[in-house]
């Protein structure tokens, strides 16, 4: 019990719950003081997010040179491939079915927030986008110049960052998500639209199965090898993802899960499955899209235009490759893409950091089962091009 009292999925439910209870039952004066302390705690969660992107992503690039070779470029290209399919399962779902779940169009007559009684502005250190190119420009030129002093400072910035993921954001979103929801829940839409949240979170998880199904069908194709023997190990990963959000922290027990199948090599596994933990992330992929047509119905009444979806979803598998392994990591790294691509303002962003962080322990379970098929795919085209080579 203390332990899931201590998980970060127990503290987000408790947030929402409470912010939904307390905005529901408050006043202006009340709902002031919450609205400010949501925008301070917003800010400084944006004000991380650049740090969070250098700190990670230009690391993760320079990191590449340890792994280099065709195992590597295969390896990239299938997580690719993985994270652009689930996006455009989820997307053509979400046409066919976000209608069925009555999201409703931009609330009207809703209770208009009073105005903040100061404000306090924490800009981040630059946009996220500039992060991103930033981040990897970098990358590539302290891997390409094989700067020594810069990949040392790198890594101890990394090491950085993570102590402020850890310190400071994984326990301010519990309060950010109750102060958001506090608001949603005053202005009286909420309470309509919590049920529209559960049902989308479970379309999302069944999704999650639908394509680990389809992706372990595919690599039994490809490898003409049984892919049970590889998924029937990997429960005790999935659970562990399941309470730890965390695809390094669940990496020691998806190498033990993977190395009790015999259908896969043993050399292959110890480099895929590592790697496929900050590489492949199809199950958070999948959701983000499914999400980010759920609130741009529910706040802009609309889908987004299919032009803007696709290069959405084509820019998103790249930026998941190296995206951070932290809670809601994906969402994180592709900000930049939902608001320049797809126009989101703060209302957009805040809530879908907030609902996608309440289901991300199931995007992390998935992606890492997902790593198994990947590794058996790597297998069967390593042994496939190995057979040809001895005739």
């Amino acid at each position: 019990m203390k332990k899931i009292r201590q998980s970060l999925i127990f503290k987000l439910l408790v947030g929402l719950i409470i912010g939904i209870i307390v905005g529901a039952h408050a006043n202006e004066s009340v709902i002031s003081v919450i609205n400010v302390l949501k925008t301070i705690s917003g800010d400084i969660i944006f004000y991380v997010v650049p740090l969070i992107i250098l700190g990670f992503i230009t690391p993760a690039i320079i990191g590449l040179k340890e792994n280099a070779g065709r195992i590597l470029g295969i390896t990239l290209t299938i997580c690719y491939v993985s994270s652009v399919g689930a996006a455009l399962f989820s997307y053509l779902v979400g046409l066919g079915l976000i209608p069925w779940l009555n999201v409703p169009a931009k609330a009207v007559d809703l209770r208009a927030i009073p105005e903040a009684l100061f404000e306090l502005k924490i800009e981040p250190v630059m946009p996220v986008m500039t992060a991103l190119i930033t981040a990897v420009v970098i990358g590539l030129g302290v891997l390409f110049t094989k700067s020594k002093t810069f990949e040392s400072l790198l890594q101890e910035f990394h090491r950085i960052v993570l102590w402020i993921v850890d310190k400071l954001v994984l326990r301010l979103l519990p309060f950010y998500i109750a102060f958001n929801f506090a608001v949603l829940a005053y202005e009286g839409g909420i309470i309509h639209e919590l049920p529209v949240f559960l049902k989308v979170i479970l379309v999302v998880i069944v999704g999650h199965f639908i394509w680990l199904a389809l992706l372990y069908g595919i690599a039994g194709a490809v490898s003409k090898k049984n892919p049970k023997e590889v998924f029937r190990h990997y429960g005790p990963a999935y659970m562990t993802a399941l309470g730890t959000m965390s695809s390094a922290a669940t990496l020691p027990v998806a190498l033990r899960c993977a190395g009790r199948s015999e259908v896969l090599d043993q050399k292959i596994k110890d480099f895929t499955v590592p790697l496929c933990a900050n590489t492949h992330l199809c199950g958070s992929v999948l959701t983000e899209t499914f999400f980010v047509m759920v609130v741009s119905r529910l706040l802009y009444g609309q889908f987004p235009p299919l032009s803007s979806m696709l290069v959405f979803i084509f820019l998103l598998g790249i930026f998941a490759i190296a995206a951070p392994g932290v809670p809601g990591g994906t969402v994180v790294a592709s900000l930049g893409l939902i608001i320049s691509v797809l126009q989101f303002d703060s209302a957009g962003t805040a809530l879908m950091l907030s609902i996608f962080a309440l289901q991300d322990s199931f995007g992390t379970a998935c992606n890492i089962t997902g790593d198994g098929a990947v590794s058996l795919m790597v297998t069967g085209i390593v042994e496939r091009r190995k057979r040809k080579k001895g005739k």
